[in-house]
């Protein structure tokens, strides 16, 4: 009888002293006088049932003239801005004070987590310093011989699914083209998704974005509870994706080390960085002294595969947008294709890179969407 009176004055002391501690921990907003969106104990803001575009349509409905709107990740308190001159603050003007995140890493367990768009504080700024170098206009102009070969492989494709097939899955076939550029550009190596919609880079690739490690509520304890997490050895990235892309990684780098091999790929410059701690053209003394340092094989692999994510939806949903727009709106259409064959024209029917820059039309079609 003693132990189940120990439990229950346990309990009855429990109860209020949780809700006590989510009480204070809600009144964050509240007490500094910031429009916010009423938490529900212990979810927060964010209702777990909700896709991400509800619950932002439901964020915006408490939009005012404050530049953005308080709301809670199960206890921790997030702003959501709702003001175009704040967002460009934090993106731009005050860019070096919003260098964290607030993802959750586990470098230990998940590899392929530790890449630029999750790490926080002075490991992103010494990546990014790293990283830079690899995404100006000079370095994009080699890679865009790889992209027309794989473009010339998604028109050989579309042709002979036009002598078969009357209808077509345009999402899909574009998520295929888009993996095979990705894929080639960051890994160097061919997907052939085109030819095979269940290539293995395609599969990998849809597991990891369509099928969480972990449920919703999970997913954000992560962010609330890094440290928590990180001792429980949680990760976002399915163990088999992991195994695989590592694979590809590891076979890809030490191939083009014992045989010499250079490309116009990510890739490349990423094994300079391993290897060199610097890129061909970009001295040392370009580079802050503290963060010379060569990239681990890890490091390249998180980078190689976020790169590879951030074209795998993206740009197909992207191209996808642009395509249903065109095929609504014909005046456009014929537009788009006049400066296509102007272009081209003066280009002696070659698309280069620079011809490509000039059809600033058909990027304005495609950046609005």
């Amino acid at each position: 009888m003693e132990v189940l009176t120990i439990i229950l004055w346990f309990l009855i002391l429990l109860v209020p002293a949780v809700y006590l501690y989510f009480q204070k921990k809600y009144s964050y907003w509240k007490d500094r006088g910031v429009p916010y969106v009423e938490p529900k104990i212990p979810y927060g803001s964010m209702q777990t049932s909700m896709n991400v575009r509800d619950t932002f349509n439901i964020f915006y409905k408490y939009k005012s003239d404050f530049p953005f709107v308080g709301v809670y990740m199960i206890t921790a308190p997030v702003v959501v801005a709702t003001d175009l001159d704040f967002i460009k603050d934090v993106l731009i003007r005050d860019f070096n004070y919003f260098t964290d995140h607030g993802v959750y890493v586990n470098e230990a367990d998940d590899p392929l987590s530790v890449h630029l768009f999750n790490l926080d504080g002075q490991k992103w700024r010494n990546l990014r310093v790293k990283l830079s170098p690899t995404f100006t206009s000079g370095r994009m102009k080699f890679m865009f011989p790889t992209v027309l070969e794989v473009s010339d492989r998604f028109n050989k494709t579309l042709d002979e699914l036009l002598k078969t097939q009357k209808t077509h899955e345009v999402k899909d076939l574009l998520a295929r083209f888009t993996t095979d550029v990705i894929g080639t550009c960051a890994f160097g190596i061919e997907c052939n998704s085109l030819k095979d919609p269940n290539a293995e880079f395609r599969k990998y690739g849809r597991k990891h974005i369509e099928e969480p490690s972990h449920g919703a509520l999970v997913n954000r304890l992560m962010n609330v509870f890094p440290r928590l997490c990180q001792m429980l050895h949680l990760t976002r990235t399915h163990h088999d994706v992991t195994k695989f892309f590592m694979g590809i990684v590891r076979e890809t780098v030490d191939y083009r080390e014992k045989n010499s091999i250079r490309r116009n790929d990510f890739m490349d410059l990423l094994i300079q960085l391993k290897n060199h701690a610097t890129i061909d053209g970009d001295g040392e003394e370009n580079v802050d002294s503290k963060v010379i340092r060569k990239l681990t094989f890890e490091e390249l692999a998180a980078q190689a595969f976020v790169f590879f994510l951030g074209g795998f939806e993206t740009s197909s949903s992207t191209l996808t947008f642009t395509l249903y727009e065109l095929a609504k709106n014909q005046n456009i259409q014929d537009k788009c294709r006049a400066e296509v064959n102007r272009v081209l024209e003066k280009y002696n029917g070659v698309l280069t890179y620079e011809a490509m820059n000039e059809m600033q039309y058909v990027e304005q079609i495609v950046l609005g969407m």
